[in-house]
């Protein structure tokens, strides 16, 4: 077999059906452009209603760890700590401002630009006090590119982009939604496990009688794997173990209602006690679909603007958006929502953590090392509501960003680093996004 053979003609040449595709999509020989260019992926996760800054930035800017006659490290925030295992793969970002103004509050403003980098149209959702807006007025930086890599053969994937969801409410308005097509398009994420192995894989009949999609698909992944070269099957195995194990997992927790659909009233998640379990099923599903090549733009959205799930398995009865309003001279309070962000830290370690544990399919290193994850929040601040110094953490490699370090800058617009999102990406033509008037100094320096 030659490396210029197509998926759907090795299919047609052992006799196949194309439900087997979905596994295919990664394996170097059927690539259909050999290029030495390394992948280069994004991943966007989303978590609500800003940090406590005490204990989230670095005490200072600089390397996490000193380089002098005795390599120490520097200690990490208590919210950064779930993520000391990956200090030398960590970047820090204080003083990005969200400076776009316009109708809606700053919760529905802080989501809805925060990956446009521009105003929301005028609407009829009313805020908290402001004007009411509507959705945002342009696309979102994820999608920008996506349509880069769709365009070019040799980085074009099925999907483009996948938007995940961990109890996101059921209801389309401003403060739910971060990522756009374009203007007044807004793109709901998907938070139920279940729909999204539907998506992927195509062949989920339903939570009461589901079938196996490897045991359908034994017979045909068989005689692809005898049609391939020695490094495809390894690649090919491994996509089907990480399935199978999902599958496992989704089989175990049938009984158990691994997603409990949130009651939602006023934007209140009543019922959330489910939300870890949804959210490492998730991670499970986002890491697979990065392995397989389905996409290389991926978002991760924790619930929304104005988020209120109680985080009863770490102690803390109340809701988090109502925490954020007490005063940082509450102690209890800040001492809760700094275990609420030091989890979805956690998270972000743990789907980092994945993605170590993985290989590259057909390169070298690990999933992680061409993979870059963006932890960002609509506020900086939750009492406040302050769009200064937005929180942006950065996780792995493949960007060409310096890492291992906290950088302070002094009170630039976040379009410059959407546009430095995009060139490390790639897009490289990009020079305005959203709003031009805060990126007239091109993308954000200093990263590299």
């Amino acid at each position: 077999m030659t490396r210029s053979i197509s998926r759907r003609e090795l299919l047609r040449r052992l006799g196949i059906g194309s439900a087997v595709l979905p596994f295919l999509g990664n394996l170097p020989s059927l690539a259909l452009a050999n290029t030495a260019e390394p992948k280069r992926r994004l991943v966007i996760v989303f978590s609500p209603d800003g940090i406590v800054r005490k204990n989230f930035w670095p005490a200072e800017p600089g390397p996490f760890t000193t380089l002098g006659p005795v390599v120490r490290p520097v200690d990490l925030p208590p919210i950064l700590k779930p993520l000391e295992p990956f200090r030398d793969r960590l970047l820090t970002l204080k003083g990005v401002h969200n400076k776009v103004k316009g109708d809606g509050d700053n919760h529905m403003r802080g989501i809805g630009c925060l990956l446009t980098g521009i105003e929301l149209f005028p609407g009829n959702v009313q805020g908290g006090g402001d004007t009411p807006a509507g959705w945002s007025s342009g696309h979102s930086i994820d999608q920008e590119i996506r349509r880069h890599l769709q365009s070019r053969p040799e980085t074009a994937t099925r999907f483009g982009s996948l938007e995940y969801g961990v109890l996101v409410p059921n209801k389309a308005d401003t403060w739910t939604r971060m990522v756009y097509t374009g203007p007044n398009q807004p793109v709901a994420p998907i938070d139920d496990p279940y729909q999204m192995f539907q998506k992927l894989y195509g062949q989920l009949k339903d939570r009461e009688s589901m079938q196996s999609v490897l045991d359908e698909l034994h017979e045909d992944l068989g005689k692809v794997a005898n049609a391939l070269p020695a490094e495809d099957r390894r690649i090919l195995e491994e996509h089907a173990a990480l399935v199978r194990q999902f599958e496992k997992e989704l089989s175990a927790s049938r009984g158990s209602n691994v997603h409990a659909v949130p009651t939602i009233e006023e934007g209140i998640v009543e019922q959330n006690d489910h939300m870890p379990r949804i959210s490492r099923s998730q991670i499970e599903l986002l890491v697979s679909s990065l392995a397989a090549d389905f996409t290389r733009v991926a978002t991760l959205q924790y619930t929304n603007s104005v988020g209120q799930p109680r985080f009863k398995w770490l102690g803390v009865n109340e809701g988090q958006h109502e925490l954020s309003h007490e005063p940082n001279s509450n102690e209890a309070a800040q001492e809760k929502l700094t275990r609420i962000n030091a989890w979805y830290a956690g998270e972000v370690a743990h789907l980092a953590k994945r993605l170590a544990e993985t290989p590259e399919p057909g390169g070298t290193g690990s999933l992680l090392d061409h993979t870059t994850i963006v932890w960002t929040n609509e506020l900086g601040e939750g009492n406040s509501h302050s769009h200064e110094h937005i929180p942006w953490v950065l996780v792995g490699g493949g960007l060409g960003f310096r890492m291992g370090r906290a950088v302070e800058l002094s009170g630039v617009s976040h379009n410059r680093l959407l546009v430095a999102l995009a060139h490390a990406m790639g897009q490289t033509s990009l020079e305005r996004f959203g709003n031009p008037d805060y990126c007239a100094d091109g993308p954000l320096t200093g990263l590299t």
